[in-house]
């Protein structure tokens, strides 16, 4: 008897691994806005559903590292639905990076203004039968912050054709 109950779990637990699962891709942190307080950076999970039905997302964790240092996470509760029948769903991913934070990782900066960065997002959904699952994403790379010049109005391509002549 028991040997035919490890053969039907088998049975069942590879079925529901040949199942197919939702696919999700991670976009790059790009620069989104600024307050008095912090630097608010963003990104985007792709989200693509086998299935002909909305699949419910339990929550959005992440990690936003810089210079190897953690200087936002956080959770997004029940941001929605995963669309139905391959339609990709894009999901925001906003993170507030507080200044005191970016001025201990000034060394990095250097003279560009380019941040790099490593961001991990688990994306959690509810499976019908299966129940939670997480799908693990990551992405490195870097950004950059935007100068003084690029609020108030100077820069562009006018400092472009000043150190452009002033390299011949």
């Amino acid at each position: 008897m028991s040997s035919l109950m490890d053969k039907a779990k088998g049975f069942v637990a590879d079925k529901i691994a040949h199942m197919p699962k939702p696919e999700a891709s991670l976009d790059k942190v790009s620069f989104k806005g600024m307050t008095r307080d912090a630097i608010t950076v963003h990104s985007h999970v792709n989200v693509t559903n086998p299935y002909s039905h909305r699949i419910p997302i339990c929550d959005i964790a992440y990690v936003l590292k810089c210079g190897g240092k953690e200087v936002a996470s956080g959770t997004i509760p029940d941001p929605g639905w995963i669309e139905d029948s391959g339609e990709i769903t894009k999901l925001e991913v906003p993170a507030k990076v507080p200044y005191n934070v970016l001025i201990t990782i000034m060394k990095d900066l250097g003279r560009d203004w380019d941040i790099d960065y490593e961001l991990e997002v688990k994306l959690t959904i509810d499976l019908p039968i299966i129940g939670n699952l997480t799908i693990p994403l990551n992405t490195a790379g870097e950004f950059k912050l935007p100068t003084l010049s690029d609020f108030f109005g100077g820069g562009g391509d006018k400092e472009e054709a000043a150190v452009a002549a002033a390299a011949q």
